[in-house]
């Protein structure tokens, strides 16, 4: 219908130009997207790596060793701030320190020192298993003895504990 109306009005119409020129076009085109399509490949690559490349950077700092004087800003300047004012610093701190030593010593001490049934009363009495602290009479029901006799074996461990943690045996 195009051609008759070009050939009605007087007009030539180059069929094979204009087909050869969308084939061109869509030649460049491609060409063009494959390129496009490259170059992103290739970013994504470039990306890739960059990442992979600062992981490992910053698994190189992480395992290096770090001086609580070390600013965090990494400047290093006087008036930045350093690791050691940003580490919370309890009173009891010390204390609960010294206590978790002690308590290591008297359970070293306990198992090296004293018989099974001293130990086993010691350790219910005070809860050195980290379990609450139970009344002679507690002890007494489980142990199957009297309260007294508990009092008894009781005292005695302490004194051999005290022996013990005074010569450092």
């Amino acid at each position: 219908m195009w051609c008759c109306l070009a050939r009605s009005m007087n007009m030539s119409f180059p069929k094979r130009r204009w087909v050869w020129g969308i084939k061109s076009q869509a030649v460049k085109q491609r060409k063009i997207l494959q390129k496009r399509r490259k170059g992103a490949l290739r970013s994504r690559q470039e990306q890739v790596a960059n990442e992979i490349l600062m992981y490992f950077r910053s698994q190189r700092k992480l395992q290096g060793e770090v001086s609580l004087s070390d600013s965090l800003d990494g400047e290093g300047e006087g008036g930045s701030l350093s690791i050691l004012d940003t580490i919370r610093v309890d009173d009891t701190m010390l204390e609960d320190l010294d206590a978790r030593d002690s308590c290591a010593r008297v359970r070293q001490c306990v198992a090296r020192c004293l018989d099974e049934r001293e130990a086993m009363v010691i350790d219910l009495r005070y809860g050195l298993s980290r379990e609450q602290p139970l009344t002679q009479r507690e002890i007494a029901a489980k142990c199957g003895i009297s309260r007294s006799y508990v009092s008894r074996i009781e005292k005695r461990a302490l004194e051999k504990l005290r022996a013990a943690m005074e010569t450092g045996a």
